[in-house]
């Protein structure tokens, strides 16, 4: 690494912040000089096939020159207007899309910036859709442990008050109804018992309940947990039942990742609420939309305030939302479906074996996302020191391996990824 490079990791060090990281001992980060396809190009010279999709967002793959033209066609028109008092095209372009392929009957949307505060936007609509009925005691939320949403504020409160990472805000967080995470996975028989005590809390706190959120069919960062699809069906049945607005977070799983387009498409139900981000524009700029209701918007619309309280600057960013119709496009005119169950066949192989391990607690695969659960929690730089040095891009956590690479991955390419998964697992100094 020339002395350039140096002096640019010591002042990042020094001076930057990066997620979940401490500034007194910050992990180590690795610069990054250019990426195309599935690869990484570090500036020490190394090529990481990326198993990441930096955090689930790279649909198809870095450097796409589809995406690029996108975003340079945009640019030479504009790149940004308020979207108070102005509309455009793309933003038009992208709700019509969206209204298309998502699930029947979410046909109002809200763009804003960033999956969290989809998520907030959507607490948001359902507080306010209860305060414009005048019915403000429903003002509490109702969610399942093991979930994750976000690293807002209202985002964190229904997050799990354990795993979810934010404990030290407990006491300035709004109070949420936690039910038991779902036991059941996508592969084992039905119990009616899964939701007995999720059903108590409908009827215990119903009358206080604006909404239900979740994660559909894969709890993220709480676990990478794969529950069964007829939970969903009851949280909608327990939802039409009590008069609660369930919100579907679909920010990692929407757009191919499971399997279906959306994750509730596994248990054919439709949210009254809907959270999309990550995937939305292909990795190249930070998007996301709350889909609701027609009812819901007008209920809001018609009530006390006569709209609805939010309006991010970026709100419908042309540049975002260009390159995010580019990116869906592209997505629908292949044979995606045939494209994720080919990465699922191949984790399914190469993975799945692993669950014979010593070290291993489990591994599971769904769609084009594979994990593999360790006994013993990874240490974070030295397994990712490794895995550098294996070739590959995999950012454990806790007790978890995942991967969940672009849609353009190659055989060759994904086996070496799950070959250093393999590889690790047997190194103990990549473990606490």
């Amino acid at each position: 690494m020339n002395k350039n490079h140096t002096d640019s990791l010591a002042f990042d060090r020094e001076h930057i912040w990066h997620p979940y990281t401490s500034m007194s001992d910050p992990l180590p980060s690795y610069l990054v000089e250019s990426a195309h396809g599935v690869n990484i190009n570090l500036a020490t010279g190394e090529t990481l096939i990326d198993g990441m999709s930096s955090w689930w967002s790279v649909l198809h793959g870095y450097n796409h020159p589809v995406l690029n033209q996108a975003l340079t066609a945009q640019a030479q028109q504009f790149s940004h207007v308020m979207f108070g008092g102005l509309t455009h095209q793309p933003a038009i372009a992208l709700a019509e899309t969206l209204i298309n392929i998502t699930p029947k009957g979410l046909d109002r949307i809200f763009f804003s910036d960033s999956g969290s505060v989809a998520v907030e936007v959507a607490i948001k609509m359902a507080l306010q859709y209860w305060q414009s009925q005048q019915r403000s005691e429903k003002h509490k939320l109702l969610t399942v442990r093991n979930g994750y949403h976000g690293d807002t504020f209202a985002a964190m409160s229904v997050c799990d008050p354990v795993t979810g990472m934010h404990q030290i805000f407990d006491n300035v967080l709004m109070k949420s109804v936690f039910a038991p995470a779902p036991r059941i996975t996508i592969d084992q028989p039905w119990q009616a018992h899964e939701t007995e005590q999720l059903a108590q809390l409908f009827e215990q706190h119903h009358h206080q309940l604006a909404a239900f959120i979740i994660e559909p069919i894969v709890q993220g960062t709480g676990g990478m947990h794969f529950y069964h699809p007829e939970y969903l069906k009851q949280v909608r049945h327990l939802c039409d039942k009590y008069q609660v607005l369930f919100i579907a977070d679909e920010i990692a799983t929407g757009l191919g990742r499971t399997g279906k387009l959306f994750a509730c498409e596994w248990s054919e139900i439709s949210p009254d609420i809907m959270c999309l981000g990550k995937t939305l524009t292909g990795g190249y700029l930070s998007l996301a939309a709350t889909l609701c209701t027609e009812h819901i918007a007008k209920t809001i619309s018609d009530g006390e305030a006569s709209c609805f309280m939010h309006g991010p600057t970026y709100m419908g960013n042309p540049l975002a939302c260009a390159v995010a119709n580019a990116s869906i496009n592209l997505l629908l005119e292949q044979d995606w479906q045939t494209r994720v169950k080919e990465i699922e066949l191949q984790l399914v192989a190469e993975l799945l074996p692993l669950k014979a391990h010593p070290q291993v607690n489990d591994a599971r695969v769904l769609g084009s996302i594979g994990v593999v659960e360790t006994n013993a929690a990874v240490n974070v730089a030295a397994i990712q020191k490794r895995f550098v040095e294996l070739g590959v891009w995999i950012r454990p956590f806790g007790k978890l391996i995942y991967i969940m690479p672009p849609l353009i991955i190659k055989p060759d390419q994904l086996s070496k990824l799950t070959q250093a998964i393999s590889t690790v697992v047997n190194e103990v100094e990549c473990f606490l």
